[in-house]
């Protein structure tokens, strides 16, 4: 019997049959609310109206410190006000707790990370214990999946090693499915060039002062071929540069959790 009543016909749909199924012109259901992203033309584009939750959102950059935290900041101040810690895994650099003081975040109130190992330590673990690169970048991981999984964190925001194999980030995709919260993973542009099992995946590059230029690599949904240009919010306010000349600012002292001996 061909065609069927429009009753027959939804009720067979994709859409109807599971979460996961959607039409190639919609947006992918979601059974909650994504978390807004702090802009309006971004949440338009992203299913659920916001940053997903139970699944990574990965971050593509040509070099960490275009802005990326800046981006996020709406997002990591929103999970603390809601009495959810944010967890900083594995930061490139020093970060500067006045600065995100200034972006709104309870900078004592972070959970910073840091697995890796200073060059120092790294050659004294390859002499002793034979360590290889693969092994460390295994309990990296390791101590990243644990943290998806116990369910103790709101945002989680890490910095990946380059050159991660697909199999990684699938067990990170799984190990977020018990994160009631967002999770971004942050990698090299060059990544775009393989597979990923996350299931939204942006492309950010810098696009002038206090501006971020956005691609859609991946979501679930139709494609996006514009770039989206997002203002940032500024790197300081006019009171804070004022306090920086007068030399009242005081910078919250950062403290990391570090993990060691991993593997």
């Amino acid at each position: 019997m061909r065609g069927g009543s429009p009753v027959m016909r939804h009720a067979f749909s994709p859409e109807t049959l599971h979460p996961d199924l959607w039409r190639g012109h919609q947006f992918g259901r979601h059974a909650e609310h994504g978390l807004p992203s702090g802009f309006a033309a971004l949440d338009a584009q992203l299913p659920g109206g916001g940053w997903p939750r139970r699944s990574l959102t990965e971050l593509l950059l040509p070099h960490p410190g275009i802005g990326e935290i800046r981006f996020l900041s709406h997002c990591l101040r929103a999970t603390q006000r809601s009495g959810r810690p944010v967890m900083l895994f594995d930061p490139p650099a020093a970060l500067s707790g006045w600065a995100l003081a200034q972006l709104g975040l309870e900078v004592e109130q972070l959970l910073i990370v840091v697995t890796r190992a200073g060059p120092a330590q790294i050659e004294e673990m390859r002499v002793a214990a034979r360590e290889t690169d693969e092994t460390r970048t295994r309990a990296r991981l390791w101590a990243l999946e644990q943290a998806l999984k116990s369910g103790h964190v709101g945002a989680v925001l890490a910095w990946l090693p380059p050159r991660l194999r697909t199999e990684c980030l699938r067990r990170l995709q799984l190990a977020a499915h018990a994160h009631d919260g967002v999770a971004f993973v942050l990698r090299e542009m060059a990544a775009a060039q393989h597979p990923s099992a996350a299931p939204l995946r942006l492309a950010l590059r810098p696009g002038g002062a206090d501006v971020l230029a956005l691609r859609v690599l991946k979501r679930r949904g139709p494609p996006l071929e514009a770039s989206l240009q997002l203002a940032l919010p500024p790197v300081l306010c006019r009171s804070a540069r004022q306090r920086v000349h007068a030399g009242a600012a005081q910078m919250p002292m950062l403290h990391a959790a570090t993990f060691v001996n991993l593997a």
